[in-house]
């Protein structure tokens, strides 16, 4: 599933999911009392999270009903939610630290962690989350999850998963009016997404819903796969009369109540109620640190000076002497040798290009992982439905079934967004080393599913950075104008660092956010202002990048300082099998396994 909806997509159950992976040792006294609590709060939380049990491959056997249902988007549903999660809390702070091994403590802290964080948006504001205040926006709400979960995540094998995609149709409408009526009362207390954000959701409707029902991208997943499948029945005659007598309808009230909701063109948290407040927490639950925006802001201005100056060489190496680093890069951006057609032909050929990335990339790998994964990975573009609002690129989990591969999308809207100098450092991101190798070596560990299923955003968008410096450590840039693609992503986290906390904390409009990036980092326009977009309506994700990556670096540089001549990449790359943490305790994770290294 998309890493950046993961908790939000799995409840308290992925909330629930951060025991570090290979640290259950002792399971007698009081860690088999924690596993078992553990074990019974994810269960009961995937039992209650339809999508969730698609998403992992658990909708069989027992669960199978499960299938034919999406979750509760409803009010009722979010403070059951609430309930069962501070349910666990209590269940689990019961639990004398002193009867636990030194694991089992570890294991109790970070679910704490984890728990206590995911339910501040509730439990202080009284909304669904600080880092996604809005019910509904070009990135949230059931018209754009739905679809392309039913497309690439309800896995079509037999009549039954035909039926039970009709069924999760026809719910649909109701997930779509528990969406506004949950949007309706969140906005009469000023919960509302900026003007732009609501014009960008109502052309994706508009996508939506203008294709006649047998024409829809829904009844033609269904029909398509079915027949693939060599499935007999009229799939897609059924599901579109679905989509005309029960989506339609409701799609036409959401739209309705989305073109009636109060207008703002402020695009910061700042401009909500309480919302330098809601800020200062979507920061923190975003990078697991106690940074100020302050902080941030000037962390970032720092590091985008230092990466400049580097990158100033190489483009000075390749002629590039006039302008800003940003607009030198944008001038290096439009260079024909440095664009696919804008075409199918050109993005067909693109893909392939990545996939011949992930292929040398993995060839290079043992050099810098023990017994690295070899799980497969599937390439898409996103979804032309849902790519005006899309992120540029994100990651989707594997079922743990294996009925599904892990999915790397990339927003394909307009080819000239990716220059083919950008895309490898991209492709090692998302792929291999990056995102992909952090979670499927988590997933093919043999431990329990809240130990797999680990989820915190600096931890593994920082890994995911830090994959991009060991892919250049592995001689992974083939020229220095690749290098500067690797640069530029450097450069680019670094700059989200200034305009996250500029749009949330400085009051900054989404024009000059987008001006800073198209000026510092040399972003395409049409691209950088998709950036600015999702940094207004999903605040401090996008420091989670950098801030980790800083961390992970911090981690490494210990443990070089404390082992000195035995340090060993590869056994440093084994904190993997440790799961997901808050960076704090990475670091002290790291240090522990150096002192430990030292002294053996």
């Amino acid at each position: 599933m998309d890493r950046r909806r993961f908790l939000a997509a799995t409840g308290a159950a992925a909330a629930v999911a951060a025991l570090p992976a290979g640290l259950r040792a002792a399971t007698t006294g009081g860690d088999a009392a924690l596993d078992a609590l553990f074990d019974k709060i994810f269960n009961a939380n995937i039992d209650d999270s339809p999508e969730s049990a698609t998403q992992l491959g658990l909708d069989k056997g027992a669960r199978a009903a499960l299938k034919g249902k999406l979750d509760d988007r409803s009010a009722a549903g979010r403070a059951a939610d609430l309930a069962r999660a501070k349910q666990a809390i209590a269940d689990i702070a019961a639990i004398d630290p002193a009867t636990l091994s030194k694991d089992g403590k570890l294991n109790r802290e970070v679910v704490l962690y984890s728990l206590n964080s995911g339910i501040t948006g509730q439990l202080k504001y009284g909304i669904g989350s600080t880092q996604r205040p809005y019910r509904i926006f070009q990135q949230g709400g059931a018209y754009f999850s739905i679809p392309d979960f039913l497309s690439s995540s309800h896995t079509i094998q037999n009549a039954a998963d035909c039926e039970a995609y009709l069924s999760r149709l026809e719910a649909f409408g109701t997930a779509l009016d528990q969406d506004s009526a949950l949007q309706k009362a969140e906005a009469a207390r000023g919960y509302v997404a900026p003007d732009f954000a609501l014009e960008l959701t109502l052309g994706q409707m508009a996508k939506l819903r203008g294709a006649a029902p047998e024409a829809s991208s829904m009844a033609a997943s269904l029909a398509n796969r079915a027949k693939a499948a060599g499935i007999a029945g009229d799939w897609g005659t059924r599901a579109a009369k679905i989509i005309a007598a029960t989506v339609h309808p409701a799609l036409d009230r959401q739209i309705a109540l989305v073109q009636g909701l109060p207008r703002r063109k402020e695009a910061g948290l700042w401009a909500l109620p309480q919302g330098e407040a809601i800020y200062a927490d979507a920061l923190k639950a975003a990078t697991t640190t106690n940074f100020t925006p302050d902080d941030v802001h000037q962390l970032g201005r720092q590091q985008v000076a230092e990466i400049s100056a580097e990158l100033d060489k190489i483009l000075r190496a390749q002629g590039l002497t006039q302008g800003s680093v940003g607009a030198r890069l944008t001038a290096l951006n439009a260079r024909p040798e440095q664009l696919y057609p804008n075409t199918a032909e050109g993005r067909a050929e693109l893909i392939a290009g990545l996939n011949e990335g992930v292929r040398a990339m993995r060839a290079k790998l043992p050099q810098a992982f023990i017994d690295p994964p070899a799980a497969p990975l599937e390439i898409r573009a996103v979804p032309v439905e849902i790519q005006d609002g899309a992120s540029n690129g994100y990651y989707r989990l594997a079922s743990l079934d294996g009925s599904r591969p892990a999915i790397y999308f990339i927003n394909l809207k307009d080819v000239g967004d990716w220059p083919k100098y950008t895309l490898p450092s991209l492709t090692y991101h998302e792929g291999v080393p990056g995102h992909h190798t952090q979670l499927a070596t988590v997933a093919g560990l043999k431990t329990p599913l809240l130990r797999r299923l680990s989820f915190f955003g600096a931890y593994s968008e920082g890994w995911a950075l830090y994959a991009e410096q060991v892919a250049d450590e592995l001689g992974g840039y083939a020229s220095p104008v690749e290098r500067a693609g690797y640069l530029q992503s450097f450069l680019f986290r670094a700059a989200r660092l200034v305009a996250d906390t500029g749009i949330h904390a400085k009051r900054w409009t989404r024009e000059q956010a987008t001006d800073y990036f198209v000026d510092t980092v040399g972003f395409a326009r049409p691209r950088s202002l998709r950036e600015v977009e999702r940094y207004c309506t999903q605040a401090g994700q996008a420091c989670s990048y950098k801030l980790g990556h800083i961390s992970w670096l911090r981690a490494r540089d210990n443990a070089k300082r404390i082992l000195g001549a035995k340090f060993d990449i590869r056994q440093f790359h084994e904190v993997l099998r440790d799961g997901a943490v808050p960076l704090t305790i990475l670091e002290r994770l790291v240090e522990e396994r150096a002192r430990a290294a030292a002294a053996a």
